[in-house]
């Protein structure tokens, strides 16, 4: 979420899964240096760890990375370690602190994930590579944001600790024939949205598939919030350029809006204890007509969706929506091969890899949108390709501070299940927010 949120690879276990993965992970006795120059004395492995889906673009564009990047480089390996979201979210601080770590990683962006690694010295400076491999110009301003960290760990400026290959939104996906079945016109405006809501819960139907025990919710809850905020908000929250305010305002609003939502019936009590998985195979099998997520769905669901017709359209009425740069591509400090994880992370803003995330929906920031044959999928990049020209991208709600992703999906829990009033709950919220942000700033 929003940290940007992922689809998640399911794992047998967490951190001892992790370290185990660790301590497999290798390297190589070639230097890196020697490594970087294309072709090696001796057999070397680039480890990769990522948590993409079998079947999501990002993954396929990366392979078509790999092969292409082992065909240029004789004797090199790009070796795949799967992990999970929530493994690197709650432990890479510890992991990466080893000397058994991955050469190249997949890692949530913003301030307290990325930055907070970078800001600890976890993370190696990409500064001279982003100028080697003109990162630097082939990135929009916009992605860039999320790729570099200043020394307090805080994004939009300083060093380069992370390179973005794809971009990501949150939007609307919904069951075509259920919204055909009740007369149900897409909704172009917020009313219209809140309208819909209601026909479909007047039939019997809860219109929102939901899950409260990860990033769903939340992002549910951002969007509410966005739909009364401005740019200002955003750079006041999430860049700290300003106050924040959470007893009034927007987030307020929002929450009191989720909390209406409940009341309604339109987001069942139930989801409270649900999680992203339940929520998109629920909307797979036809028992929800509206999911509220990110594009990274978009593959599995164009491909598992085959008992209605799926369609799409931006939160109605928002000028602003939750998403970024993808996550990132960064490279452990103590990687053995850091030069060659460089040249590997470039050859995924290659043509090859970023054509085929194109292809399969995967948003590329470097690719080629003509390449696309898809309805389905010309509709996701059109949405996304609208959202970026608006400046509306707003990141995510779960990036400002340290440690803020579990006190979100605790806090949309206490409203989903109304054990606090939505006031009190927002006020807690904040608490948290003021005190993550003075460790911060200072202030």
């Amino acid at each position: 979420m929003i940290r940007s949120t992922r689809l998640k690879v399911v794992a047998a276990t967490a951190l001892a899964a992790l370290s185990l993965a660790a301590c497999s992970s290798g390297g190589s006795s070639s230097s890196s240096s020697s490594a970087a120059a294309g072709g090696t004395a001796n057999p070397t492995t680039l480890t990769f760890w990522h948590y993409e889906g079998d079947d999501s673009a990002m993954t396929q564009g990366w392979n078509a990375a790999i092969k292409e990047f082992e065909a240029a480089n004789p004797g090199v390996t790009v070796k795949v370690e799967k992990q999970t979201f929530e493994q690197l979210q709650k432990n890479a601080k510890i992991v990466l602190a080893g000397n058994d770590v991955p050469d190249v990683m997949e890692y949530n962006k913003g301030n307290a994930t990325a930055g907070q690694l970078a800001s600890q010295g976890l993370l190696t400076d990409l500064s001279a590579d982003a100028t080697k491999y003109g990162w630097d110009s082939k990135l929009s301003s916009s992605v860039q944001t999320t790729a570099k960290y200043d020394e307090n760990g805080l994004m939009g400026s300083g060093k380069w600790y992370g390179v973005p290959s794809y971009g990501e939104y949150v939007t609307v996906f919904y069951n075509k024939d259920m919204f055909d079945k009740y007369g149900i016109s897409v909704p172009t405006s917020f009313a219209d949205f809140e309208k819909a809501l209601a026909t479909f819960k007047q039939n019997g139907v809860t219109p929102l598939a939901e899950a409260g025990a990860e990033y769903p919710l939340g992002q549910l809850w951002y969007e509410l919030v966005l739909n009364k905020a401005d740019r200002s908000f955003v750079d006041n929250f999430e860049l700290f350029k300003g106050n924040v305010d959470f007893t009034s305002g927007p987030l307020l609003d929002g929450t009191n809006t989720l909390a209406d939502w409940v009341s309604k019936g339109y987001i069942s009590k139930d989801s409270s204890g649900l999680k992203a998985e339940d929520m998109g195979t629920a909307f797979i099998a036809g028992k929800y007509p509206i999911m509220v997520s990110g594009s990274w769905w978009f593959g599995r669901l164009n491909k598992e969706v085959t008992s209605f017709k799926l369609g799409q359209f931006t939160f109605p009425g928002n000028k602003l929506n939750p998403g970024s740069s993808g996550n990132l591509l960064v490279i452990p400090k103590n990687s053995k091969n850091a030069a060659l994880a460089a040249k590997f992370i470039d050859a995924t803003l290659g043509k090859t890899s970023q054509d085929t995330m194109a292809k399969l929906g995967g948003l590329p920031v470097a690719g080629d949108s003509s390449v696309i044959t898809d309805p389905n999928t010309k509709t996701l990049q059109d949405n996304f390709d609208s959202v970026v020209k608006s400046d509306g991208l707003a990141f995510y709600p779960d990036w400002p501070v340290a440690g803020f992703y579990d006190q979100l999906v605790s806090f949309g829990q206490t409203v989903v299940n109304g054990s606090k009033a939505p006031a009190d709950a927002l006020k807690d919220l904040g608490t948290f927010y003021d005190s993550g942000r003075k460790d911060l700033t200072g202030k």
